[in-house]
């Protein structure tokens, strides 16, 4: 195996090759431990391969828990390695050209300019890791192509959209499922998809549901509505879990929800049509539905914060233990009762 190894000179060996005379330094790998040698081969793998570099970034923040992601990180991989079309390179041969034509076959496979910047902003991050960990200098490859992002249009609905989800008559067993758990995220302020997928029946304690955000860490109590009951009545589920979307508790988990999750999302597109609301309706929808909702209803901006589960807005922490959470129940039941009007 051929290593990369640096020497230091000294000035008169420095000069004898400069006056053309020839040094010989032997190097038997006996003399290099084991540790060594393991951090000279990953050197080599990461140094030569950008590809490898990259998986082994996904992979580090794999290990410390960040599985989402880890998963955008090979995501991004897989869009520069079609760019690629399956050519490896070197850290060193990463420049602006090439970032811009990357940027170019992004935008020939009609994305959004956020996603696309979603992307750069990705493969930014791990070229910048290269350049600390010094496997290239940095030649800036990132300054002409868009990594900002756009406003988006508002996602969300006004208590009449989401009456009408409610009440609009469905045959079809996926879209009325696909509807149940719409409602429920709404119903429980927003509660992530992830965190539906994961609720378990022994969170349910009291009248109150509690349950840690998968996102953030943070543990969130939502009182329990009638309306909750309803839901998890129309599908009693056989596992620990609340509703039917894990149905194996094993290593499949998170590929179980994730496919509940987009036929969910493409099945609440045409309840949306059916209901005759005029957007690209998701499962995200619910949370920014009862955001807005819930000022309309005056509750303050540092409350909605808390009720949502953010944990990086100035306002919630300064208000945060001031917060009586009643107020944030009786505001949730107060958006609850405005649909069953």
């Amino acid at each position: 195996m051929k290593h990369v190894l640096s020497f230091r000179l000294s000035k008169q060996q420095l000069n004898a090759l400069m006056d053309g005379d020839t040094l010989t330094i032997i190097i038997s790998s006996e003399n290099i431990n084991d540790e060594q040698k393991n951090e000279v081969d990953l050197t080599e793998e990461k140094g030569g391969s950008f590809f490898r570099f990259f998986e082994l970034q996904a992979t580090r923040l794999r290990e410390i828990g960040k599985v989402r992601t880890s998963e955008t990180y090979r995501t991004t991989l897989g869009k520069f390695k079609a760019f690629r079309k399956g050519e490896d390179l070197s850290p060193t041969q990463i420049n602006g050209v090439m970032m811009e034509n990357f940027q170019s076959f992004l935008r020939l496979q009609n994305l959004s300019m956020n996603s696309i910047s979603f992307y750069l902003r990705i493969l930014r991050t791990v070229y910048h890791r290269a350049v600390e960990e010094g496997l290239t200098i940095d030649r800036d490859p990132f300054k002409r192509v868009y990594t900002g992002h756009d406003k988006t249009d508002k996602r969300a609905l006004n208590t009449n959209d989401i009456r009408r989800i409610r009440q609009i008559s469905l045959s079809n067993a996926g879209e009325r499922f696909a509807r149940d758990m719409f409602l429920f995220s709404f119903y429980t302020r927003g509660m992530a998809f992830v965190d539906m997928a994961y609720l378990k029946k022994a969170d349910l304690q009291d009248g109150v549901i509690t349950y840690k955000r998968h996102k953030t860490g943070q543990k969130l109590s939502v009182r329990w509505e009638p309306v909750m009951q309803e839901i998890v009545n129309r599908y009693a589920s056989k596992t620990k879990y609340m509703l039917p979307i894990i149905h194996t508790a094993d290593s499949t988990e998170r590929n179980q929800y994730r496919n509940i999750q987009n036929r969910v999302n493409k099945l609440l597109k045409a309840v949306a049509i059916k209901a005759n609301v005029t957007k690209n309706l998701s499962m995200y929808w619910a949370r920014h539905s009862w955001a807005t909702i819930a000022r309309e209803h005056k509750l303050p901006i540092s409350v909605i914060s808390h009720g949502l589960g953010h944990t990086n807005e100035r306002t919630t922490e300064i208000y945060l233990k001031s917060i009586d959470i009643s107020v944030v129940d009786s505001c949730n039941e107060e958006i609850i009762n405005s649909l069953l009007e």
